[in-house]
């Protein structure tokens, strides 16, 4: 099976930063797209940003130009920096690693797949 395992995230005032990683594990071949979402109180959970296997990126409007996302290939892994944080980013955020394939036992398998999701509060 896939395991998303999030680190990361917390508590910064408004103007701060942080970075959220998301490592993927398990029998992987490939992952093709990773992103991250958020879920805010009372709301639809959102995208954030995404990252194709192959380096496109796409934003949130309302991120652009403060949060970057990057990937590792050969680590699985896919990291969201935030810059000048804003109270409005306060949320619950999941990593989603999407089309995963990986081998279970003989058989390849492909797969969604979302991490525990870990709270970011941007608050004075």
């Amino acid at each position: 099976q896939v395991q998303l395992v999030q680190s990361g995230g917390g508590l910064v005032q408004p103007g701060g930063s942080l970075r959220l990683s998301c490592a993927a594990s398990g029998s992987i071949v490939s992952i093709d797209a990773m992103g991250w979402y958020r879920q805010a109180p009372g709301k639809e959970r959102e995208l954030v940003a995404v990252i194709t296997s192959t380096g496109s990126t796409n934003y949130a409007d309302s991120v652009k130009g403060r949060f970057t996302i990057s990937r590792d290939n050969a680590k699985n892994t896919v990291y969201l920096q935030m810059n000048s944080l804003k109270p409005e980013d306060t949320a619950v955020h999941y990593c989603n690693a999407d089309s995963v394939l990986y081998w279970s036992g003989p058989y390849l398998r492909r797969g969604d797949y979302w991490g525990q999701g870990t709270q970011v509060t941007v608050s004075s």
